[in-house]
């Protein structure tokens, strides 16, 4: 991917042999597992990540970037399902799950190319009022005034695309190269006094304390968090259940001169469209453009991956025709029935965190945070996220990936007619 091949140099970390033991032992070495380990290790805990590739392997580094506001799903969608109360905690869990990445990110001085502003277009007129509504609600509702409704007349001032009907500019928002943050929390939690173990797959666990078992040797804890999230596979299945690991797919352009560049993102903000199946994009700091599109529910990937974000790339700017792919990648994140995450515990120490939906980069560093909390006794706001309601998949992990395709392929239509 663009991103391996423009990351910041990292040490390669062992391979775990033999065996150890931690106050606290982690699964997986995306946003979660590295943001849970620094956060605990700041309280004094002895940590040990156990990764089954390398770090930042998963979505962690190779999603588009964006740190959006909020949650997943929108807070009238919250205020409706929760009531007020539970709503405006989770919105001001969102704000501070940014306000999270940014501090991380400048308390430990990781270079990975922060930047300001998200934009998300109407792709149907019929969704202008949807957006404006939602300004609206947001500032009249939580006092939130950075965000502002851009009406079709305008549309030229933050994009050079004629296709969309309106958009939403929340200036709160940020973006950054994903791999190069995970890199810094690897970094910083190795500062902190974690010990990261690569090539680490965890065959089995039991026990309290918890045995966990690798390969070639094991880690006996005193509580396990599981941050694997759409690589979980079948080592849990009792949550495995609630989540669907999908496949997604990005590309980037060679560096787009300065006029074009200007062009395609006026504001240098993250961008993203209000399809089904959605489009997201952004300018990296070269210049390129990182866009992803398309998606699938099966094993594997395309065979030709940059064709085939390509397509959608066009559909917005056609005038990229004649620019040159040179990178495409893709990757598995894990989302849920209802696209908020899942939090909870399998027992009283072991704990877990998924299904971000796309949302991860704030979501998934800001669980750190609160696992952090949880583990040293102050659960509420841990508990607040536990309680919201994630259902499993029709058919469990057999049978969910013939209901999911045929519900995705029923969206990607409505998208496209």
């Amino acid at each position: 991917s663009y991103y391996q091949s423009s990351a910041n140099s990292k040490p390669d970390f062992p391979t775990l042999e033999g065996q150890l033991q931690a106050d606290i032992c982690i699964v997986g070495a995306g946003y979660t597992g590295l943001s849970s380990a620094l956060h605990l290790a700041e309280r004094g805990y002895k940590v040990i990540v156990l990764e089954a590739q390398t770090v930042g392997y998963g979505a962690s580094g190779r999603n588009g970037g964006h740190v959006g506001t909020g949650q997943r799903q929108d807070q009238m969608y919250l205020e409706q399902k929760f009531g007020h109360e539970i709503a405006s905690a989770l919105w001001d869990m969102g704000l501070e799950a940014v306000d999270t990445v940014q501090h991380l990110i400048k308390k430990h001085k990781i270079k990975c190319d922060l930047k300001h502003g998200n934009i998300h277009f109407a792709h149907r007129a019929k969704y202008n009022g949807e957006l404006e509504e939602e300004v609206s609600f947001l500032r009249d509702r939580y006092g939130f005034e950075q965000m502002d409704y851009v009406p079709k007349d305008k549309l030229s001032e933050v994009i050079g695309s004629d296709v969309f009907h309106s958009a939403v500019v929340d200036r709160a928002a940020k973006h950054l190269h994903p791999l190069n943050f995970a890199l810094g929390l690897a970094k910083a939690a190795v500062s902190a006094g974690v010990e990261i173990y690569e090539q680490s797959q965890v065959t089995s666990y039991a026990g309290s304390p918890v045995v966990i078992k690798t390969a070639r040797g094991q880690v006996t804890a005193s509580e396990m968090i599981l941050a694997c999230n759409g690589y979980i596979g079948k080592l849990e299945p009792k949550i495995n259940g609630r989540i669907m690991p999908i496949n997604n797919f990005m590309l980037a352009t060679e560096p787009l001169s300065e006029e074009l560049a200007a062009q395609v993102a006026p504001l240098d903000t993250s961008m993203s469209d209000s399809r089904f199946v959605i489009n997201y994009w952004k300018l990296s700091a070269d210049n390129r453009l990182l866009f992803g599109g398309g998606e699938n529910y099966r094993r594997g990937f395309p065979s030709d991956i940059k064709n085939f974000v390509r397509q959608y790339m066009l559909q917005i700017y056609p005038q990229l025709a004649d620019t040159k792919i040179d990178y495409g990648w893709g990757g598995t994140l894990a989302i849920t029935l209802n696209r908020l995450p899942h939090f909870g515990r399998l027992q009283d120490n072991i704990w877990y965190m998924q299904g971000y939906s796309g949302h991860g980069v704030p979501t998934a560093t800001f669980a750190g945070k609160l696992i952090a909390e949880a583990i040293s006794g102050k659960l509420e706001r841990f508990d607040l996220m536990a309680n919201l309601p994630t259902q499993k998949f029709p058919g469990g992990t057999l049978l969910r990936w013939p209901g999911m395709v045929a519900g995705m392929l029923y969206y990607a239509l409505r998208d496209r007619f």
